[in-house]
This record gives C-alpha cells, structure tokens and sequence, in this order.
C-alpha cells in the first residue's frame, strides 16, 4: 500500500515540478525536433535519471530538518539571499541574450548523457522537492524512510519521463508556443524568484 501512496506522490509531484516551460522541456522538444523521437526519449530517459538523487536527497533534507525546527530560521534567511542572487542572474541573462534558442542536432548515443548532464546543472530540483516534501510531511503525508524514499523516488523518475515523453510526441505542435515561453523564461524566472525572495525576506523582518 505505501508504494502506490508514495510512488504516485513522486509521479504527480515530478509531473508538476517539470510541466512548466524551462530549459529541459525545451531541450526535449527541440532534439524531439532536430533529431528524432528516440533521441529525444534517451535525453529524456537522462534528465530523468537524475532525480533518483535530486529527489532522495530532498526529502531526506526536509526529514531531518522539520525535526530540526531550531535550524529553519536561518536556513530560510540564507536561501532567501540566494533567491534573490538567483533572481539578478535571470534578469541579466534575458537582458544579455534575446536571440532565439539555437536547434543543434544531437546523436543518439550522446543524448542521455546530455540530459543527464543537463538535468544535473538545474538549481531548482532539490530545492523544490525540499520545500514540498517539508510540506507533506507537516501535514502527515509523508512519513520519511529508506522504503518509503525508493517508492517515491521511482514515481519521480516515472513521472518525469512521463511528462518529456508527451512533449517529445508533441514537439511540433506545441514548438511555436514553448519557444515563444522560452524567450521570456528568464525574465519570467527572474520576477517570480524577486517575488518570492521578496515574500521570504518580509516574513523575515
């Protein structure tokens, strides 16, 4: 019973955490394109492959920490000035390159590594499992242990690759739209990373 609970924990959280455009999803649909299918499927296989440690690492983090309440207060008031870093860096790079993303063929052979690579530079997964993970467990939803963290490690994994297998399969219908998003995405990225900075640092004070 506990890994259907947690294995679709992992699934619906994964699914949410990547259907936002960003750079992953648009490398998926622009080898889906340039490529190939399969390409795009290994590179997604990659990206996806790496939350077996994104996402074991950030629920073992929420689970020690929300036991240590004591340490949360700084925590927050040091990931509060690297939100804000985080934001600044978005702002400059969307002011430092409007060009459309380039579309670079890339081998089969060389497509997982790529996403794997690619998906282990994303500053925001551990992050992010972290901070739902902590919230699950302050409702009593999750209850962290070695079982429990495989479960919902696998359903992670299989919702991600879920999630970049339909946009592999729909490269060319959905191209026009996520890269139009994609153009604006660390602009986006940078407002809403200001805004939450801004949000934690007020809660702070």
């Amino acid at each position: 019973m506990n890994f259907i609970i947690y294995f679709i924990l992992g699934t619906i959280i994964s699914i949410l955490g990547s259907i936002m455009p960003s750079m992953l999803n648009l490398t998926v649909v622009k080898i889906s394109i340039k490529s190939g299918r399969k390409e795009a499927l290994y590179l997604a296989l990659g990206i996806s492959s790496v939350l077996l440690f994104q996402s074991n690492i950030g629920a073992f983090l929420a689970s020690i920490l929300m036991k240590n309440s004591e340490y949360i207060a700084t925590i927050q008031q040091v990931a509060t000035g690297i939100i804000f870093l985080i934001s600044i860096n978005f702002f400059r790079l969307y002011f430092k390159n409007k060009d459309k993303p380039k579309k670079e063929k890339i081998q089969k052979s060389k497509a997982f590594m790529h996403g794997f690579v690619l998906s282990s530079l994303n500053m925001f997964a551990i992050p992010f499992y972290f901070t739902v993970v902590s919230i699950l467990i302050g409702l009593n939803f999750f209850n962290y242990s070695i079982p429990n963290s495989i479960y919902f490690t696998i359903g992670s994994i299989a919702g991600s690759f879920l999630l970049y297998t339909i946009y592999a399969f729909t490269a060319k219908a959905i191209e026009k739209k996520i890269l139009f998003m994609a153009n604006k995405m660390d602009l986006i990225l940078g407002v809403l990373t200001g805004f939450i900075a801004i949000i934690n640092a007020l809660y702070l004070i």
